[in-house]
């Protein structure tokens, strides 16, 4: 199966949250995002774009290789005099070289075949002082257990051949420094972090957010009936009477520009 990101009906799966507190905290502990001009690469339905602009960023402009994930992001985002979107993928992107003071990559390199030519892209497109930030889940990430809090640990313990089709695309610490260093960056470092993907006002909401595999490529490998085994699991596991955080584990590496 898979999901198909160029699809109409996917329009709007990576557009409908906003990024939480816990991800505008963590960033501004790597960085100052005041001034600064940022491309923010596979940005999907726009949501990490617009929070990059509530952090002080001088402009944004995203990065997506779907005309349905573009038009989201537009629809989101409105008029807006420092947000910009285009069509382009992420090893050509058509940025001028050296005009950007970060790069950031969320949840774009597990979906590469290879991981070099979007890094030297933006290493190209980066200015002299500017930083590649990549995040992404690694293994140790998506094996973190199930929990009322962590639900993502439930999908590997209903069906634990996803863990191999997880395996199969998704980037380790060493590979992905090594890359980024073969691409010219320099001091590359990582840290993992917990995301506050979303409050679930109930656990109706949940399951129709599961149902429609918003934002959540895996269950696109899940059929119907599949799912819904998933969610009838996950309803025995979590307290059903009061607000639901769901949470996600992910790694983030930092890379300067070698001067």
């Amino acid at each position: 199966m898979g999901i198909e990101f160029t699809s109409p009906r996917n329009r709007n799966t990576y557009a409908t949250r906003i990024a939480d507190t816990s991800w505008k905290q963590a960033v501004t502990t790597l960085m100052d995002p005041r001034g600064l001009r940022v491309a923010d690469v596979g940005c999907g339905g726009g949501i990490y774009s617009t929070a990059w602009l509530d952090l002080g960023a001088d402009s944004v402009i995203g990065i997506d290789s779907s005309e349905q994930m573009i038009g989201a992001a537009q629809d989101r985002a409105g008029e807006h005099p420092n947000l910009s979107f285009r069509v382009a993928e992420a090893a050509r992107t058509g940025l001028p070289a050296g005009q950007y003071d970060v790069v950031f990559q969320r949840a774009l390199i597990h979906h590469l075949p290879d991981t070099q030519p979007a890094f030297e892209e933006a290493h190209r497109i980066l200015s002299p002082r500017g930083s590649l930030m990549v995040q992404d889940r690694t293994m140790s990430d998506i094996l973190q257990p199930g929990s009322a809090q962590h639900l993502r640990g439930y999908f590997f313990e209903v069906f634990p051949g996803l863990i191999a089709f997880e395996s199969s695309r998704r980037p380790e610490v060493e590979s992905v420094t090594a890359s980024m260093g073969a691409a010219g960056f320099a001091t590359v470092s990582t840290r993992t972090i917990s995301e506050r993907r979303r409050a679930y006002a109930s656990f109706d909401a949940l399951r129709s957010d599961l149902k429609a595999r918003t934002g959540r490529s895996i269950l696109h490998e899940l059929t119907d009936a599949e799912l819904n085994t998933l969610i009838d699991f996950i309803s025995t596991k979590i307290d059903r009477s009061g607000v639901i955080n769901e949470v996600d584990y992910w790694t983030i590496w930092m890379a300067g520009k070698a001067s």
